[in-house]
């Protein structure tokens, strides 16, 4: 018998002082029985950097969640949809490859990428010449001591605040809160 997904619940509060979006966000995050906590709250940590196109990109008419990520490769890990059901904003994180990258920004208006980990500049050095071509790809760098940070943060009922200033996150749950400064790659 297959292992099933672990459930996570959050309530989010969204302060983004950068784009003028405020906003509470009621979650489920589907934990596949492959992904660590630091995965899973760097899914959450973008959302709460992007969760500003549901107004920004789409006026309000759209919906921003998360995909199906480690359970479906063809699926994002965040996903904004407008209301026709075109793909506004497609969200990965981790390090995937340029194929999937390339094939995503076919599919959405723009992707973006978090990447996280120790091993982050050996992968971006091994592909960074392979994503020069798509110009709807936007790249950043999550500093793997954050990142790591995040997966602390994981509990399986969640009151998380997110403030957005100068594009870094400050994500709490009222006692303990981790900065995040994500690096633009490109």
């Amino acid at each position: 018998m297959a292992t099933r997904s672990t459930v996570f619940k959050a309530s989010l509060q969204v302060a983004d002082i950068d784009h003028g979006y405020y906003a509470d966000h009621a979650l489920t995050l589907a934990r596949h029985p492959s992904e660590t906590d630091e995965r899973m709250m760097v899914r959450l940590a973008a959302l709460a950097l992007q969760a500003h196109t549901l107004q920004t990109v789409c006026q309000g008419d759209a919906v921003l969640g998360f995909g199906a990520g480690l359970s479906d490769p063809d699926e994002p890990d965040v996903l904004l949809r407008d209301f026709t059901g075109r793909i506004r904003r497609w969200i990965e994180v981790g390090q995937p490859d340029d194929k999937a990258l390339t094939k995503a920004c076919g599919k959405a208006d723009e992707v973006v990428l978090y990447c996280y980990g120790h091993a982050a500049e050996v992968w971006w050095r091994g592909i960074e010449s392979r994503l020069t071509r798509p110009r709807n790809l936007r790249i950043f760098r999550l500093p793997a001591d954050s990142a790591q940070q995040l997966g602390a943060l994981a509990q399986r009922s969640m009151q998380l605040q997110a403030t957005v200033q100068d594009g870094a996150l400050l994500l709490g749950d009222g006692s303990t809160s981790v900065q995040v400064e994500p690096i633009t790659w490109k």
